[in-house]
């Protein structure tokens, strides 16, 4: 599996670990018992897709849950999109699950697949290439995009294959940096946001690319992301907090190592009271729905908190 996947993956899992066995049982159930009966995972509605079957994998996981029947449910799911056209943020969703699945359970999706599939894939990655060094979100985009260039190097790293011209990666990142701090979804996109910041963030981690200025401002960017409510909001015309913003941020200030910077204790009550008593959790305090890729963050912002109090003995108002 990817290095960054793996080391996040037991990070999440030890500080999972250090939760009480009544909040991990009850998030358990949630995620077990919202597995459709063709083996994948829903949103809000429809039917089953790679997306949200990836985050319910990852839960399940970090949850030590991962395993038996409904490992081998999972994996048949998968099986029967190795032959689709996905995009790239579902085909991610594919290679991670399945590596979770081997790793967890031992289920190999790939068996039979050609043994030259993973050079094939990461050729077809490179058609998504553009000129300026980033990597599209679809084959007929012509603007790059900073999120999708993060998922096509953990893609890479998961199928162990090299990066082509890092350098130019690093440029096209290093061109995203706003003004204010930051990064960029898109070149023409007015204001940074804290998700891109974050891939950016990693990205430049994976590369071996990070600076201090960038560390700086980035951190700076962050820290004034976090609302009044405790979480963090997605960028500065949001005014509410959300769970994926507020797992993002508070991953890479972990990472920055200035997460001594932002109140913690106020972003745990946050999150706790996003946490639904049947498991699981609510997107944010503006979103009652709940679906499993928010309940992963809000587990993964559960498992962070809790393996900082370990660490320092912080009080940080409670992780549960």
């Amino acid at each position: 599996m990817s290095v960054y996947l793996t080391e996040l993956t037991i990070r999440l899992a030890h500080g999972v670990g250090l939760l009480p066995e009544t909040s991990r049982q009850m998030h358990t159930d949630y995620f077990a018992n919202s597995q459709n009966d063709d083996g994948g995972w829903s949103g809000r509605e429809g039917a089953s897709d790679l997306y949200y079957t990836g985050f319910a994998l990852r839960a399940l996981s970090i949850l030590g849950e991962l395993y038996g029947d409904r490992a081998e449910s999972a994996a048949k799911f998968l099986r029967g999109k190795l032959a689709g056209q996905e995009s790239i943020v579902d085909f991610f969703s594919l290679i991670y699950a399945a590596q979770l699945l081997n790793v967890s359970a031992g289920i190999d999706v790939f068996a039979d697949l050609d043994p030259a599939w993973r050079q094939n894939v990461a050729d077809k990655l490179g058609i998504l290439r553009r000129d300026d060094g980033g990597f599209a979100k679809t084959f007929e985009g012509h603007a790059s995009s900073t999120y999708q260039t993060f998922l096509v190097l953990l893609c890479l790293e998961l199928l162990q294959i090299p990066v082509t011209e890092p350098a130019r990666i690093v440029a096209f990142l290093r061109e995203r940096c706003a003004s204010e701090g930051g990064f960029l979804e898109i070149k023409v996109g007015k204001r940074a946001g804290v998700n891109p910041t974050a891939a950016a963030i990693a990205s430049l981690k994976l590369l071996d690319a990070l600076d201090a200025e960038t560390i700086e401002t980035t951190v700076d960017f962050l820290v004034n992301s976090q609302s009044d409510e405790g979480g963090f909001c997605a960028n500065t015309r949001i005014p509410v907090a959300d769970l994926l913003s507020t797992f993002t941020a508070l991953l890479t200030l972990i990472d920055l190592q200035a997460v001594d910077q932002i109140g913690l204790g106020p972003l745990a009550k946050f999150v706790g009271r996003l946490e639904r008593s049947k498991g699981g959790f609510h997107a944010g305090s503006f979103d009652p729905a709940h679906d499993v890729e928010y309940s992963f963050y809000g587990l993964g912002c559960q498992a962070l908190l809790a393996g900082l109090e370990a660490a320092d003995h912080t009080p940080t108002g409670g992780v549960n």
